[in-house]
C-alpha cells in the first residue's frame, strides 16, 4: 500500500510514473481513473481517454468542461486544468476528481503531478 503521507518510492515526476502509479492504481479505496477516464464501451468521462493516448489527451490539448483551458500546460501548473480538478477548485466544471471521491489524491500525489507539469510535461 502506498504511504499517504507521501509520494510512493515508485511515484515520480514523470509520465509513466504518474500514469501507472495514479491513472492506472488504486490505493486507499481511491478508484483509478482509467475507471472513468476509459473509451472501453462507453464515451470517457468528460471526454478524457487515459487508455489509449493519455498523454496526448492531456498535454496541451482543450478541456472540454472548460473550453478556454487546457488540461496540462507544460512549464505552469497553475493554469492546467488538470490541477484545478485534482484540488477541486472552486470554478470547475463538475466535481473534483476523482468523482466517487474522497478519498481524492493526497498532497504528495499532486505535488508530483504538478512538479511532471513544471519541468515541461515530458512524455
Amino acid at each position: 500500500m502506498r504511504n499517504l503521507t507521501g509520494p510512493s518510492t515508485d511515484l515520480a515526476a514523470s509520465f509513466s510514473s504518474i500514469r501507472q502509479e495514479i491513472f492506472e492504481a488504486t490505493d486507499a479505496g481511491r478508484t483509478a481513473c482509467v475507471t472513468c477516464h476509459t473509451p472501453v464501451g462507453r464515451m470517457p468521462a468528460g471526454g478524457l481517454n487515459l487508455v489509449t493516448d493519455p498523454y496526448g489527451a492531456l498535454v496541451n490539448a482543450v478541456s472540454t468542461g472548460k473550453r478556454n483551458m487546457l488540461r496540462v500546460v507544460p512549464g505552469n501548473p497553475e493554469a492546467s486544468y488538470l490541477i484545478h480538478k485534482l484540488q477541486g477548485r472552486s470554478g470547475i466544471a463538475g466535481d473534483r476528481m476523482p468523482f466517487n471521491g474522497p478519498p481524492f489524491l493526497t498532497s504528495s500525489e499532486i505535488h508530483v503531478v504538478k512538479r511532471w507539469i513544471e519541468i515541461g510535461a515530458p512524455r
